[in-house]
């Protein structure tokens, strides 16, 4: 009885915004009182409004009344706490909107500590005690708090599902089993979670073992940084004790090659850091879904285990090489040799635009070169925006979407008079210059659009083959026609097979002179591929025929 009591006064000095006893309590001029700040929070909500209501009674006020503390109240509920009204249960163990409440606590329910998927019901701490305490209730299967109980209930029969259909693929009753899934291939729930259950161990073995396998490549690239950082640093040492030997002249040489090499290192490392990262992420997603599959497979409630089951995204393959292997460690060492070796030639070596030393620097290749992109994923990675260059626009193009979208139009364009503009041919540069790895994907509309990659400095003015995209050796150019493609290179046109597509996607890796156009659709088919030597930063363009329109797509 003292107890009721005690919960009857602590719900009458409560709050009725924040449900906990009133602290620096006020009274409105309807009657009600709150917790300062409380309502005060309450009523900043509401000052755009220009009217302030009470939230117990909806009772509005103009202008916002001026609150004083209830003193008389304050004093009550600080009389209260000392009399035992603290002994109630705390806050926290009530629950709220985001926790599993008791079935059996009234008024204000206490969170359950354990839900009986026998009884389909959840309890609190006291509520659960005749599961301990009474021998029918010591057989039931206790969970965790669940908001899913009703779910293991069959809506056609009102029966709990202890059966699983495999022909559908879905939990059922006993009545199910012999009414309409009479022919179909039926087992208990628990078989069927033991059955699932294998698939998850073998499934998580699977996974340990891509786990060892990439940790081990990542210990490779560890040594594999060592060595470039020590055979680099070898390779300075001795480089400078060989040009400490030589006259003045060749001081400067020695800086260079210094500074060639430092660089090669740069890369190399940076290559070896890369891929080592993305390894390490490959580990991460692994053992983050181990750990989703370990959460699965410890799911005491059968019915539930079996519903998330088929949610499971599928493993996905490995993205890195299946073995990393070193090569002999001789890296910058050839270096050394190349300074000994042309010290003999100096005049030879110096009046040359570039030495031996040098040439050898850069062939420095110390991992398999990087694969290129398979998926539309792998090719994202490299997105590149592209904008267009108003400068370098033909009169007969009009730019839109921001400068990313071309179009080719009958009368000439307000276009200001540069000398960086085609004249002549309906073409346009991107602002862009590209180097290193890059993506990029052109919506092509209408009869003629040519994709195309070109050294910034093509000429652009008259009608010359110089100015023409694909026809002098500055441009390489894809033409999408109709129902056709073709390549363009220098004056010489390859016609390309594939499927024809709205939509191209250009892959460029500058360092390792590779240049692709692929056809984009739900898969990347890849329509020409070219493999030179790239010496100078590339721009991307477009040349549009009448009718036509190129867009460069938002990637990002």
């Amino acid at each position: 009885m003292a107890q009721q009591e005690n919960q009857l006064d602590r719900e009458r000095f409560s709050c009725p915004i924040c449900l906990d006893l009133l602290k620096d309590p006020v009274t409105t001029v309807c009657g009600h009182s709150f917790c300062k700040s409380c309502i005060n929070t309450h009523w900043d909500k509401e000052e755009e409004r220009g009217s302030y209501s009470c939230p117990q009674c909806r009772e509005t006020f103009t202008p916002r009344p001026v609150l004083g503390k209830n003193t008389m109240l304050a004093d009550l509920v600080e009389e209260l706490k000392k009399t035992g009204l603290q002994a109630a249960p705390a806050d926290h163990c009530y629950a709220g909107p985001e926790d599993v409440a008791c079935d059996v606590c009234t008024g204000r329910k206490l969170k359950a500590l354990k839900s009986c998927l026998n009884c389909l019901a959840s309890y609190c701490e006291k509520h659960l005690q005749l599961h301990f305490q009474l021998p029918p209730f010591k057989k039931h299967k206790l969970v965790e708090p669940s908001k899913k109980l009703q779910e293991n209930i069959c809506s056609r029969h009102d029966e709990v599902m202890k059966m699983f259909c495999r022909t559908d693929q879905q939990c059922i009753c006993y009545l199910c089993s012999v009414e309409e899934h009479k022919d179909h291939d039926t087992v208990s729930a628990a078989a069927e979670r033991t059955e699932r259950q294998r698939e998850l161990g073998l499934r998580r073995q699977t996974i340990q073992q891509r786990v060892q396998d990439t940790e081990k490549d990542v210990k490779l690239l560890q040594q594999e940084e060592e060595a470039l950082n020590g055979s680099a640093d070898k390779a300075v040492e001795d480089s400078a004790e060989i040009f400490t030997e030589m006259i003045r002249l060749l001081q400067k040489r020695s800086s260079d090659v210094k500074q060639q090499i430092r660089s090669q290192q740069e890369t190399e490392v940076s290559r070896v850091r890369e891929l080592q990262e993305r390894l390490e992420q490959e580990i991460t997603e692994l053992k983050r879904k181990n750990h989703e599959l370990k959460q699965l497979s410890d799911t005491e409630d059968h019915n539930q285990f079996l519903h998330n089951y088929p949610s499971l995204s599928p493993l996905s393959g490995s993205t890195h090489s299946s073995s990393i292997r070193i090569r002999p460690l001789r890296n910058f060492e050839d270096v050394t040799a190349a300074v000994s070796k042309v010290r003999g030639r100096l005049q030879d070596i110096l009046s040359g635009t570039e030495t031996e030393i040098l040439q050898i620097v850069s062939q420095v290749d110390v991992l398999l070169p990087q694969p290129e992109p398979e998926t539309r994923a792998d090719f994202l990675r490299y997105s590149q925006e592209i904008t267009l260059d108003p400068n370098t626009v033909n009169k007969h193009l009009l730019l839109s979407e921001g400068n990313t979208k071309v179009t080719c139009m009958s009368e000439e364009q307000s276009h200001s008079n540069q000398s960086d503009r085609f004249t002549y041919w309906l073409q346009v540069l991107s602002r862009e210059s590209l180097t290193g790895r890059c993506y990029w994907e052109v919506e092509v509309g209408g009869g003629g659009v040519d994709v195309a990659v070109t050294y910034k400095n093509i000429s652009r003015a008259g009608g010359s083959d110089e100015c023409l995209f694909g026809v002098n050796d500055k441009s390489w150019s894809l033409s999408c026609y109709g129902n056709s493609y073709n390549f363009h290179y220098n004056s010489i046109m390859t016609p390309v097979s594939g499927p024809v597509s709205s939509r191209v996607g250009v892959y460029l890796d500058h360092s390792a002179g590779v240049l692709s156009f692929y056809r984009v659709s739900d898969t990347m088919t890849l329509l020409h591929r070219v493999q030179t030597t790239f010496t100078q930063p590339l721009c991307a363009g477009v040349s549009v025929n009448p009718g036509s329109t190129a867009e460069f797509c938002k990637l990002k």
